[in-house]
């Protein structure tokens, strides 16, 4: 007599498999990126189609639509939830109020694609990189730009904060990771070991170690402190 199973549970493990909540309709274009926000309840989907949406994860109900003139690079949420950074193609970084959907400020420095953005850990500060070449870091209250980390060949494709918001690790399509002293500017080193461009960076939660995501069909791992592979 044959065992028949749970429903949702299979016969290798014991855990539930994963259901599909939601299937969120609404653009017109691709969607490339998303953004959590860091309570789980608000998901951002920027889109080719020149708006990001905001969507209730609980329910799936659409809650705001965000319209641009271009589409959107990159989107990141600040610590605390309530603002949403998105990166242009026209050179700027945008912010916007998540709550009420009104945008806050514009921020301009960057002189080509914003291709990402990220909030420091304390949201003070803001980091955006492009295809300029740079990484730039921005007060986020005031939208002044404090300094631009130059020494990418290529478009930075990515960046990440480490805990504790002194570092920076920046993906480029030169091939190379580097990390950054986020209070002075300055380079601390250069990893270099990819064959392909570099498109997503990540810290592990301790600051010790840096992941790597390439075109050339690899994630690697990076002992912070050496520049060594893991």
């Amino acid at each position: 007599e044959s065992q028949q199973q749970p429903s949702g549970r299979t016969a290798d493990s014991p855990h539930p498999a994963l259901k599909l909540r939601h299937t969120l309709l609404g653009h017109a274009g691709s969607v490339y990126r998303m953004a959590l926000s860091p309570d789980g309840r608000t998901l951002a989907s920027p889109s080719e189609d020149n708006t990001a949406r905001l969507w209730d994860v609980e329910s799936g109900e659409l809650l705001k639509t965000l319209v641009h003139q271009a589409v959107v690079g990159g989107a990141g949420w600040s610590p605390d939830g309530a603002t949403l950074a998105m990166g242009m193609p026209n050179h700027e970084i945008r912010l916007w109020d998540g709550a009420t959907g009104r945008r806050i400020r514009i921020l301009k420095g960057h002189t080509n694609c914003v291709k990402d953005v990220a909030w420091s850990p304390d949201g003070k500060f803001l980091a955006s990189c492009s295809d300029d070449r740079t990484v730039q870091l921005w007060e986020a209250a005031s939208g002044l730009m404090l300094r631009g980390l130059e020494g990418h060949k290529n478009t930075v494709h990515g960046i990440a904060w480490a805990a504790g918001g002194k570092r920076l690790c920046s993906g480029s399509l030169d091939n190379t990771v580097t990390l950054w002293n986020a209070e002075t500017g300055q380079k601390v080193r250069t990893l270099t070991g990819h064959s392909h461009s570099v498109f997503s960076v990540a810290w592990s939660p301790d600051g010790h170690l840096i992941a790597s995501a390439s075109a050339d069909k690899t994630v690697r791992i990076w002992d912070a402190e050496t520049g060594s592979q893991r």
